[in-house]
């Protein structure tokens, strides 16, 4: 998929319902994947693009987190953690899949299916120009942010 235009997607969002992405856009998006909304890791990470998302937003580039969690869900968790972007309910999986980033996850001792942490950097274009997998939160948005800016100067 790296290297390819990401198809188009409408996407039920909390704050701006729905989300609507095409390639060809004009901006650069970070679609970034976590599991679960309101837990240590995942709100975490969203902090991090949270507290970075002003320098996001000066190099023409839109944040979005996706899970599994409803709408309503996401309402709650952005509204607490103050989040300037939206999150997108995938609760059909459809990003997920489009993505592929379901896995078996070992939870607690059992195997369940979740969401691998990954992020996904899309161009101007619609095209998808890089991919971090198995995301560690520490240090993850400022990586992601530095990467964006060495594109944009190469641009």
């Amino acid at each position: 998929m790296l290297n390819q235009t990401v198809l188009s997607f409408t996407a039920a969002a909390s704050g701006v319902n729905p989300f609507h992405f095409s390639p060809g856009q004009g901006r650069w998006l970070v679609l970034y994947f976590y599991p679960k909304d309101s837990t240590p890791g995942c709100t975490n990470e969203g902090n991090d693009f949270r507290d970075l998302h002003a320098e996001f937003a000066s190099l023409q580039a839109d944040v979005v987190g996706v899970s599994r969690d409803s709408v309503k869900s996401h309402d709650r968790f952005r509204e607490k953690m103050g989040y300037p972007f939206p999150l997108l309910a995938d609760t059909d999986e459809a990003l997920c899949t489009l993505f592929d980033v379901i896995r078996m996850k070992n939870m607690y001792g059992k195997q369940v299916r979740g969401i691998e942490r990954s992020t996904f950097l899309i161009d101007p274009a619609g095209v998808l120009v890089e991919a971090w997998r198995g995301v560690k939160v520490p240090g993850h948005a400022a990586n992601v942010l530095a990467t964006l800016k060495a594109r944009v100067m190469q641009a």
